[in-house]
Order: structure tokens, then C-alpha cells, then sequence
């Protein structure tokens, strides 16, 4: 039976930030232009207009710096910042923390529709500890980071 009155509590950074120089924002504004200008040549002006406005979104969100977000796994659930994601909510979980370069990861794989994958970096506490403390209260099964996010963090998003 697990101790109902432990909790465990991290910050982290909510992604990697990559610096990005001045090469990778004009890579993106010549690729941006090609694509825009060979949808206008297929009469798509709107598809253009969808490349430049998100090829520029792209680069507000890849130059802006992550923010500090709060951990906590209790009893009631995964906690983070202000979201509770209780346990009956919680499928399974995973702590990637076999890689030497990357830092360690808490994948969590949840019932809701709009947030299903939650992968949660784990610093200034042991992956060994979070796995533990999970593994009384939900099943642990073995999972890989997404190839979305690992898309969107190539970005720095």
C-alpha cells in the first residue's frame, strides 16, 4: 500500500532550448518564400498565405526561450504547473533514462484526448525514485518519446 502522504516535486525547464543563428532563420525564410511562390504559381494563394504566416510563427516560438514549469506526482495524481492528472486518468508510464546524452524522461501515456502523451523531464531528483514511487500506483510499460515531439524540439518548440 503506498505511503499516501509522500509526494515528489521538480522544476524543469519545459523543453531543450536550441539557439538558433542567423543561417537557420534564413533557411527557413528562403524555404517559406519557394514554397509561397510555387503554390502562387498553382493559383493556391491561400496555402501561400498558410506557409508565410506559419513559417513565421515558427520562428517567433523557435526564438523564444522555454519557461519553468512545476512537477509534482502525489497521491491524488501527476501534477503539472496547475493540471492534475489523476490516476484512474493514467493508462501506463515510462522513465527514459537509458540514454547518456539526453536527459532523462517521464513518458506517461493518459486517457485525455487533448493531452494523451505527457513527457515530463526529470531533473535534480533520481528516475529511479520516480520509477518507484509510479510503479505502486499505475503500470509501468515500456514506451519511446513520440515522433511529433521529437519533431517540434529539432524545431526548439
Amino acid at each position: 500500500m503506498p505511503d499516501n502522504n509522500i509526494s515528489l516535486r521538480w522544476t524543469a525547464y519545459e523543453h531543450e532550448h536550441i539557439e538558433r543563428g542567423a543561417d537557420w532563420f534564413w533557411a527557413l525564410g528562403i524555404v517559406a518564400v519557394s514554397l509561397a511562390i510555387v503554390s502562387i504559381l498553382f493559383h493556391d494563394t491561400l496555402f501561400a498565405l498558410v506557409v508565410l504566416v506559419g513559417s513565421f510563427a515558427l520562428a517567433l516560438l523557435a526564438n523564444t526561450p522555454p519557461d519553468i514549469a512545476h512537477f509534482e506526482l502525489s497521491d491524488k495524481g501527476i501534477r503539472i504547473n496547475d493540471e492534475l492528472h489523476r490516476y484512474g486518468e493514467i493508462i501506463s508510464f515510462w522513465v527514459e533514462d537509458e540514454h547518456e546524452t539526453h536527459r532523462p524522461l517521464l513518458l506517461v501515456d493518459t486517457t485525455k484526448i487533448m493531452a494523451p502523451n505527457l513527457i515530463i523531464p526529470i531533473e535534480h531528483i533520481e528516475p529511479a525514485v520516480i520509477r518507484a514511487y509510479l510503479k505502486e500506483r499505475t503500470e509501468e510499460v515500456h514506451m519511446k518519446e513520440p515522433l511529433p515531439h521529437k519533431i517540434l524540439e529539432f524545431f526548439g518548440l
